[in-house]
Formats: structure tokens, sequence, C-alpha cells
């Protein structure tokens, strides 16, 4: 019997609470509106930097928010043209680096950005910071964490039949939901050195990020042809070694990169009319 209800209850899901990706057109489950998590996120954000060693000044940090002003306006334009801005309605963008060894970066929703000091050496130069910022934002926009949460709703019975939304998921059940929440965006602790996605994106929400990152670091201006490169320097980081963490979220196999590779023709062009 609880078999049948939980197949009834995907089955109703899949009619009342799914949303289009505006931008692949695919399918999503969305129990919680990505607007929702806004105040969540910027509160563990900020707890985040608080618990950190922020770098507040210095030529990487100013290239840092160099990149991310350039993707942020990337992003902006290409929502306008394709009237898709209410995807990024109360966004509040933020670009920091903070010192630390792991090789790791992040986009939370609202725009707020941290990069790790230890990607820096893999992402080489402005363009490999650029490849990672549009990536990990390309998440956000595509409202990825919000639909994993979803799933994660849907699969432990946090929200039934006829429930949608975060206020009524705290409500009902606060502790799960907000459990849910820390495995998604990696907040195990305000001091937490693991920020990022413990529980990893799929591979069509990666594919996803791929093309979407493609494309706007394609109209910031920067080659995207610099997203292979990097890809593959990723890869290396870990031969014979304990994968980065980035890389658990993140895989750079050899798939990905032949991906990669076939979505460059249609970026390029975009690369071509931003020059």
């Amino acid at each position: 019997m609880k078999k049948v209800s939980i197949a009834f209850l995907a089955l109703f899901l899949a009619f009342t609470a799914c949303q289009r990706v505006p931008l692949s057109n695919r399918n999503q489950l969305m129990l919680v509106n990505s607007s929702e998590l806004l105040p969540m996120s910027f509160k563990s954000y900020r707890e985040f930097l608080d618990t950190s060693k922020v770098d507040r000044s210095g030529s990487d940090v100013e290239m840092v928010r160099r990149v991310g002003r350039k993707i942020q306006k990337s992003v902006e334009d290409y929502l306008r043209e394709t009237n898709n801005s209410d995807l990024i309605k109360g966004f509040q963008w933020e670009f920091n680096l903070v010192e630390s060894k792991d090789i790791n970066a992040f986009c939370m929703p609202g725009g707020k950005v941290v990069f790790y000091s230890g990607i820096l050496p893999i992402c080489k130069d402005e363009a490999g910071v650029a490849v990672v910022m549009g990536h990990e934002v390309a998440h956000a926009i595509a409202s990825h964490g919000a639909e994993r949460m979803s799933q994660g709703m849907l699969s432990q019975g946090i929200l039934t039949a006829g429930q949608v939304g975060l206020g009524v998921a705290m409500s009902s059940k606060p502790q799960q939901t907000q459990q849910l929440y820390n495995s998604v965006y990696g907040m195990v602790a305000p001091a937490a050195t693991q920020v990022g996605y413990l529980l990893p994106n799929s591979r069509r929400q990666e594919s996803e990020a791929d093309e979407l990152g493609l494309t706007f670091i394609a109209k910031a201006g920067y080659d995207p042809q610099n997203a292979v490169g990097f890809w593959q320097r990723m890869a290396a980081a870990s031969n014979g070694q304990k994968p980065p963490q980035f890389l658990s979220t993140h895989p750079a196999d050899n798939t990905r990169i032949r991906d990669i590779k076939s979505h460059l023709p249609k970026a390029q062009k975009v690369f071509q009319a931003s020059r």
C-alpha cells in the first residue's frame, strides 16, 4: 500500500508541480520556488564568510570580481534577450575568494559566489576562472539546487499530495527540511570547509550547466574553447591522488569533455558576436 501511495504521489506531482527549464526546455520537478531559498541562501553564505579567511585585496581577488561582474552582465543580458529575467529576480550578486587549499568553487541561489584559492592554479588564468564561474552560475540560473531539494522532499515524504513550498515543508518537518537543504548546498556546519554540493548534480544537470555556462562565458567575451583545457587540467589533478572535492560532484571524464566539444560551435558563434 505504501508503494502505491508513493507512486500516486509521484504521478500527482508530475502533473501539478513540474516546470520546464526555460533554457533547455526540460521538465523538472519543482516543489520549491528558487526565490523561496534566497533568505536561507543569503544567511548561509554570510555565515560561511564569517567563519572563513576571505581575501579582501590582491590581484586574484580583483580577477575573481572582474570575471564575476562580466558573467553577471552576460547572464542579465542573455536572460533579458530570452525573456527569462524573472529567473534572477531577487538576486544579490556577490563574488568572494577565500584562502583554502581545497579545489572548489560554488554559486548559491541568489548569485552568491565563492572561489577557493586552491582552484586558481587549475584555472590557470582569467579565462579558466570564467569557465568555472560560468558553470557554477549556470547551476543557480537553472534552479538545479531547488530541483534536487524537490526530489528529496518527494522521496523522503517531507511534502505530501497538494503540498508545495518551502514554508509548508519548514512548518511540517523543519529539521528534516533543514537537513535536506544542508545536503544539497553543503552547509554541514557554519564553519564547514565542504561548502559546495554534497549531493552531486545529475548527469543531465551537469550537461545543462556546461552548455549554458559556455554561452555565458562566450557572451562575456571569453573564448569557450578554454573550457576543454580547464576540464583536462582538472582531470589531471586527480591522477593517482584523492580526487578534488570539485570532481566528486563535477566528474571530468571523457564523456563530459566530448559533450563540451560538441557545444563549442554554437558557443563560438556567441563569442564572435560579442567581440
